[in-house]
């Protein structure tokens, strides 16, 4: 059984979520976290979990949402049974650079709630590591590094911050250089993902990704860490498991 520890489910983005999630299951991908990073996908997420058994959430606002937010609705949103974790919150200095500042203060209203919740959190950081480390280390909590891409030194920063590296479809990349940080770093510091629809895995990069590409990543960690992939199967579920406390 495999878990998808964050991915984006829409009918914007898909034409039958039904179908989805059928092949989700029939993959071996039993349980995805849908991350609800704005008000309308928050909204939708909710629907879904209420639909499907194997959806569950991280509801947070992203940081392009600094102009757009409501913590009043996110902590009632937060309420939500299928919750189990607050995210995808951060930083994102590729495309807000002009708009530091206001970040900052949404990604520590947002830790704040995460704190007094008690619950994980889901950490965007994209050209940002130095003040997201920074930021994190002002709270002691725990929680993802979503679509982890950085270095050894950094992934070993978050390690001993107690954050696990979510790795997706890029440790695939022909030109990823991921794998390397992969081979080196426990794997009982790693969760799968797939960060559906993006970042498709080879050989199918390019097309719409879904959770059922789970497996695909998994073969890859396996490959390059030269275990057997039920190995991976299980201490990545067992990760998540833990840290979202999913039975």
């Amino acid at each position: 059984m495999y878990i998808d520890t964050h991915c984006h489910l829409s009918s914007e983005d898909y034409d039958d979520i039904d179908i989805v999630i059928k092949d989700n299951i029939e993959n071996n991908v039993s349980k995805i976290i849908v991350s609800g990073c704005d008000r309308k996908s928050i909204e939708e997420s909710i629907s879904l979990s209420k639909k499907y058994p194997s959806v569950y959430l991280t509801l947070g606002f992203h940081p392009s949402e600094v102009d757009n937010y409501d913590l009043d609705y996110l902590k009632e949103a937060l309420k939500n049974s299928k919750v189990v974790g607050l995210g995808e919150i951060g930083l994102d200095y590729h495309y807000g650079k002009e708009k530091k500042e206001k970040q900052k203060t949404l990604f520590r209203k947002q830790l704040d709630i995460a704190k007094s919740l008690n619950i994980p959190v889901v950490i965007h950081s994209r050209d940002a590591t130095l003040d997201t480390i920074n930021i994190l280390k002002e709270y002691n909590l725990k929680g993802v590094i979503h679509c982890f891409s950085g270095s050894l030194e950094t992934a070993k920063e978050y390690i001993k911050m107690g954050y696990l590296l979510g790795i997706g479809g890029v440790v695939t990349f022909k030109n990823s250089n991921l794998y390397r940080v992969v081979e080196k770093v426990s794997l009982e510091n790693i969760v799968l993902e797939t960060d559906s629809p993006y970042l498709t895995p080879e050989p199918d990069r390019g097309k719409k990704n879904s959770s059922k590409y789970i497996p695909v990543i998994a073969k890859k960690i396996s490959e390059v860490k030269k275990i057997d992939i039920e190995i991976v199967e299980k201490i990545t579920t067992n990760n998540a498991s833990k840290l979202f406390d999913l039975k």
